[in-house]
């Protein structure tokens, strides 16, 4: 199975796959409301209307595996438009590390950071760049949404203006 078909759950409860996003420049991340680094909620839906024309999509996966996001559905949706005017989509509470990881988690983990590192997600906000020709680039959390080398595999991706 490609990463592009495994199934998953929007916040509201229907079903789709990354197939649905195939020509896109695809951003994955694990958000959480009440953690630290929640400010780059503002960076991604920034960038999330920057591009997004050109072919840019940011895919929030709420998660609670670092007691940081204890909202649920409609009520994670309501913070994060009301704290950070987030439009970009929502999927379901998503466990990103251990036996119980969501099959996507599973599949990106495996994707190297730029020291080389691979394996679990070290906290909230790790990002993944999935371009349309299904590369994954991995991003720690603490790299800024809106990094150089961030935008630079983004940018290198998209369509042109």
């Amino acid at each position: 199975m490609s990463i592009r078909d495994i199934p998953l759950t929007t916040i509201s409860g229907a079903t789709t796959t990354l197939a649905d996003y195939q020509d896109q420049v695809v951003l994955v991340v694990n958000v959480a409301s009440k953690c630290g680094l929640a400010p780059q909620y503002d960076t991604l839906e920034a960038m999330y209307q920057k591009y997004r024309e050109r072919g840019f999509v940011v895919l929030g996966f709420p998660s609670n595996q670092f007691f940081q996001e204890p909202g649920e559905g409609e009520a994670i949706v309501e913070t994060c438009r009301i704290n950070h005017g987030v439009t970009f989509p929502l999927f379901e509470k998503t466990k990103v590390n251990g036996k119980n990881a969501h099959p996507l988690y599973q599949e990106l983990t495996e994707t190297p950071d730029a020291a080389g590192k691979a394996g679990k997600v070290k906290w909230n906000f790790e990002k993944f760049v999935i371009t349309p020709d299904d590369v994954v680039h991995r991003f720690r959390p603490t790299t800024v949404p809106d990094a150089p080398e961030i935008l630079a595999v983004v940018e290198g991706a998209l369509q042109p203006a």
